[in-house]
């Protein structure tokens, strides 16, 4: 059979007919020759989510974003997924917006509930979700850091505005005078070192001498505390312990009374009869010193003696006068 020009013409307009729906198709994400699932999620951003978008699993692309669109006047956005893969996804699954990169654009990454035995069917809802990207994970770390630097740049401006109401030209001046005390302080601490590196130089021989006799001092005084801890030290020790113990003792019988010397101190007859004897004494003397001859009598002619009467007595005090 013979094929006119005419169907040949009609075969090649058909084909490219199917050839532009397909790849009209294929450009909107629908791959017609491919069987699939289409599942639906509402966000409420999508963060620059863009048709034909990957879709993952566990890092897999199991399939492509078809379409992202407003699903009511809520400001809902509908995403319509397209998933060519045989993987069982559950009803509880969530749909998560992601960021892969600094570069790439955002992708949809599907998390399964294992435990979920309940498939999901196609053209149902799963539940939508978005995880922090690196953008979103910087921005979050850097805004506690940016008031804290905030805060730091106001407390260092409250500082220098205190320190330039500190330093005024009266303060600055004082500074400056101190500095330069300072300057001449260490100039004199300067000269007063070197005259005495001059002196220790000048009597460097005294010095040393001075050394050597404290050496020989230090050596003498060893040979002595050696000779000190040779002798019975200990023995002496012991008996002017024993000495001091029996001066105690006496010291305490005196006090108590008992003894010549405690009765001497403590018995008030015995001080009153010393005080008698001692008063009749002194009459005595008295006595003595103004009539002589009634204690030694010298008689060259026999005279007869005065009969003795006793002298009166008197007050010490005013003889002593």
């Amino acid at each position: 059979m013979k094929i006119t020009r005419e169907i040949k013409t009609a075969i090649l307009v058909l084909s490219s007919i199917l050839i532009f729906i397909w790849g009209y198709s294929f450009l909107k994400g629908t791959d017609l020759l491919t069987s699939h699932k289409t599942f639906f999620v509402l966000y409420d951003d999508v963060e620059g989510l863009m048709a034909s978008a990957p879709v993952t699993i566990n890092g897999l692309i199991v399939g492509k974003v078809k379409e992202v669109s407003f699903s009511d006047n809520t400001g809902k956005i509908k995403v319509e997924l397209q998933i060519s893969s045989d993987f069982p996804i559950s009803k509880s699954s969530v749909a998560r917006i992601y960021e892969p990169g600094l570069i790439g654009g955002k992708q949809i990454q599907i998390v399964p509930n294992f435990e979920d035995k309940r498939l999901a069917e196609s053209n149902e809802y799963l539940t939508g979700g978005v995880k922090p990207g690196l953008t979103d994970l910087v921005t979050e770390k850097l805004t506690p850091l940016q008031d804290k630097i905030e805060k730091m740049m106001v407390n260092a401006d409250l500082l220098l505005t205190n320190l330039n109401e500190v330093l005024d030209d009266k303060t600055k001046q004082n500074l400056k005078n101190s500095i330069a005390n300072l300057d001449q302080t260490l100039k004199e601490f300067s000269e007063s070192s070197k005259t005495i590196n001059t002196l220790l130089a000048e009597n460097k021989q005294k010095l040393n001498q001075t050394t050597s006799n404290l050496e020989v001092a230090s050596s003498n005084f060893a040979k002595i505390s050696d000779s000190i801890s040779k002798s019975n030290l200990k023995k002496t020790i012991s008996n002017l312990e024993s000495t001091l113990a029996n001066v105690n003792q006496i010291m305490s019988d005196v006090q108590a009374g008992k003894g010549s010397m405690g009765k001497l101190v403590k018995d008030d007859a015995l001080y009153n009869n010393f005080s008698k004897s001692s008063k009749e004494l002194e009459l005595l003397l008295q006595d003595l010193r103004l009539n002589p001859t009634r204690y030694v009598n010298v008689s060259l002619f026999g005279k007869k003696n005065k009969p003795y009467v006793a002298p009166k007595e008197i007050d010490s005090t005013q003889t002593k006068k």
